[in-house]
C-alpha cells in the first residue's frame, strides 16, 4: 500500500488574504482614519501591518495615515521639547487641530472612495 504525501503546507509568510472588495475596503479605509483622532499612530500602524495586502485601496490609505500620524509624533515632541518657550505651546495646539481637520478629511474622502494624501506628511512608507 503506498501512501502520497502530504500537501506542502502555506508559505513560509503564511497564507494568503484574498483582496478585499471596494466597500470593506472603503469601510476599513475610513475607520483608520478616524482612529487617528483617539489612538494617534496605533490603528495606521496595525492596519499596515494587517491589511496592505488586501487591495491597493486599502494600502494606499493605511501608509498615508501611518506617514501623517508618524509626522505629527514628530512634531508633537518638538512641541514638548520647546514647551519650555512659549512657542511649544502653540506647536502642539496647532498639532492637535491639524490631526482632527485633516483625519476627517481623509476618513470623508476614503468613505466616498477617493483616494487622499495628507498634505505636510513625511513619506516614511511608500
Amino acid at each position: 500500500m503506498t501512501t502520497n504525501p502530504p500537501p506542502p503546507g502555506p508559505p513560509s509568510g503564511g497564507p494568503a488574504q484574498p483582496p478585499m472588495n471596494p466597500s470593506d475596503e472603503k469601510l476599513w479605509a475610513t475607520l483608520i482614519h478616524v482612529g487617528g483622532l483617539f489612538f494617534e499612530f496605533i490603528p495606521a500602524l496595525i492596519g499596515y501591518l494587517v491589511l496592505k495586502d488586501r487591495g491597493p485601496f486599502i494600502r494606499s490609505h493605511t501608509a498615508t495615515a501611518l506617514n501623517f500620524q508618524l509626522t505629527l509624533i514628530i512634531a508633537y515632541v518638538v512641541g514638548v521639547i520647546l514647551s519650555p518657550l512659549i512657542i511649544g505651546v502653540f506647536i502642539i495646539i496647532a498639532v492637535y487641530i491639524l490631526n482632527i481637520v485633516f483625519s476627517i478629511i481623509a476618513a470623508v474622502k476614503a468613505n466616498q472612495g477617493e483616494w487622499y494624501t495628507y498634505p505636510m506628511a513625511i513619506p516614511f512608507v511608500k
